[in-house]
């Protein structure tokens, strides 16, 4: 559909290098290696995604103001010396200054690359094509994620550690910074202009079309629903991780080997499979949200069935019914990725393309907002009553909002 579109590789391999993340496979591990209780990895998580939360605003507003490719390559610089602090220090407070610097380029990146994608479909008379384009732009995403299990077991397996991946993480981020560096000037959008004299009005006119966002009720429900199951996903998704090691120990495999490789090796083939899965969901969004009358009702009806998945594989976690929770994990990462580019399409519907960065930005401030107390929470309740009796409580939470995030179907 896309093959003679000039700037869809460079959108896809934005995506595929931003997600060789090798450390992410096995986040919790690494903290958990270093000591830390659940409750202390759910408050890193938690001061990552406030830091984020105070950034994200005025980093939208950034984008839109002043250029979205600019506020890309400032991403990508924090990301690089995050990267570098988690790699040559340890201990709860080296990993909060790393979390509070990884968020400053969560802030200045979130919202604003779809804001370019969105921009370059507006510009080439593509629009109708959203869901489709940006659920194949993220397909390329999560086969990234996919090679990136591979490649971290492959490192964690051969080295016998996990830090130096941090290490290791850098070098696709390079590359990526100087994709983004060469991305057309014309997709920072009508504000990329920006003249000394003018600065003033400009900012001040972005931020009254964004205010006025939160006067639009299915919008504002739009962004609520997205950014609650997003946050859902984000607070809980690492949490597979001591599933599948419990689960990888258990198993009668590579005896002679130590418990770290061993469980490499079985974290990196389930995770290889998950986000070879989930880059097909992401390819199937669009054949997805036609099965349903309306995108309305597809985002409806998938908000509930996530909910009750996340249930599912925490009450098999709790049974210790490893494998049958990490295949639930498994679809609960796949509808993730079925609702995320009809989330962005529903969104963008409700929006003003002039600011669109602030208004997926608002989107993104939420969900970390709501991911920072999720976190807490399952940090909390899972050294309280284990990993499984935590995830069920908190889906059963979240399954009580929907009527306050059930998007219109008209």
């Amino acid at each position: 559909m896309f093959k003679h579109d000039r700037m869809f590789p460079r959108f896809a391999l934005y995506g595929f290098l931003k997600n060789l993340r090798f450390f992410d496979p096995f986040l919790i591990l690494i903290f958990r290696d270093a000591g830390l209780t659940f409750l202390q990895i759910g408050t890193l998580y938690a001061v990552r995604d406030v830091a984020v939360n105070v950034l994200e605003i005025p980093t939208g507003v950034f984008a839109d103001a002043f250029g979205r490719r600019r506020s890309m390559l400032m991403a990508f610089g924090s990301y690089l010396v995050s990267f570098a602090v988690f790699y040559l220090f340890a201990g709860f407070w080296p990993f909060a200054a790393a979390m509070v610097l990884f968020a400053f380029g969560e802030a200045f990146r979130s919202g604003t690359h779809k804001a370019l994608i969105l921009e370059y479909l507006k510009l080439n008379n593509m629009q109708h094509l959203k869901v489709a384009y940006y659920g194949r732009t993220r397909a390329a995403s999560q086969f990234g994620s996919a090679i990136n299990a591979l490649i971290a077991a492959a490192i964690a397996f051969y080295t016998g550690g996990y830090r130096v991946m941090f290490l290791a993480a850098m070098v696709p981020y390079v590359l990526d910074f100087i994709n983004l560096a060469t991305y057309p000037p014309e997709l920072d959008g009508e504000l990329a202009q920006v003249r000394l004299s003018t600065i003033g009005a400009q900012v001040k006119s972005t931020l009254k079309s964004f205010v006025g966002m939160f006067k639009n009720p299915n919008a504002l429900r739009a962004i609520l629903n997205s950014s609650g199951f997003s946050a859902l996903h984000k607070a809980t998704k690492d949490y597979l991780q001591p599933i599948v090691k419990t689960f990888a120990l258990s198993l009668p495999i590579l005896l002679a080997y130590s418990g770290k490789q061993r469980s490499a090796v079985v974290i990196g083939i389930v995770y290889f499979f998950v986000y070879l899965s989930t880059s097909y969901a992401s390819r199937s969004a669009d054949r997805f949200s036609k099965r349903f009358p309306n995108l309305g009702r597809a985002i409806n009806v998938s908000f509930l069935l996530g909910s009750a998945l996340l249930v599912l594989a925490g009450a098999s976690a709790w049974l210790r019914w490893d494998a049958v929770a990490i295949l639930v994990f498994l679809l609960f990462y796949v509808l993730h990725n079925l609702r995320r580019p009809m989330n962005v399409s529903f969104i963008s519907d409700q929006i003003s393309s002039k600011v669109m960065a602030s208004g997926l930005s608002v989107e993104s401030q939420l969900t970390t907002l709501l991911s920072a107390t999720f976190a807490l929470a399952l940090g909390a309740l899972a050294d309280a009553f284990g990993v499984g009796a935590g995830l069920m409580i908190l889906g059963v939470a979240v399954l009580a909002i929907f009527p306050l995030v059930r998007v219109p179907e008209e």
